[in-house]
């Protein structure tokens, strides 16, 4: 797990799910292919009702290729073999592609919250 810390995605979490430490022809510089959260899931309580709590369960994802020097490494690990297979340096070519590894990582995370792994991920930075 990576915190971002430049441009769009500045403080949100990510998994590298690529790296490429020599970097590529294209982008001649050390970088990786993230998959993060773009909007968290909010606080759910008991009293809310099932509609409530599945709407405020909501994960949003982003994928993007980032250089090294804007992630800050975590000392937690996520586990994402259903995602590597998804998502690869061709998915940010075509915009549909991109849509469709959206949509499985969405799944994934969203299984993964709800079943209560990675806690700390899915929680909001506070600074």
């Amino acid at each position: 797990v990576v915190i971002v810390l430049q441009g769009r995605y500045a403080g949100k979490k990510a998994v590298i799910v690529k790296s490429f430490d020599e970097g590529t022809s294209e982008r001649p510089y050390p970088h990786a292919v993230v998959a993060g959260i773009e909007t968290y899931p909010l606080k759910v309580t008991k009293s809310m009702n099932k509609k409530k709590v599945a709407a405020r369960s909501h994960v949003k994802p982003f994928i993007k290729v980032v250089n090294y020097s804007h992630l800050m490494p975590t000392r937690y690990s996520l586990e994402l073999e259903d995602i590597k297979g998804v998502v690869s340096s061709e998915t940010f070519k075509e915009p549909s592609q991109r849509l469709a590894a959206k949509k499985a990582i969405r799944a994934s995370f969203q299984k993964r919250y709800t079943t209560g792994k990675n806690k700390w991920f899915f929680t909001k930075l506070r600074f």
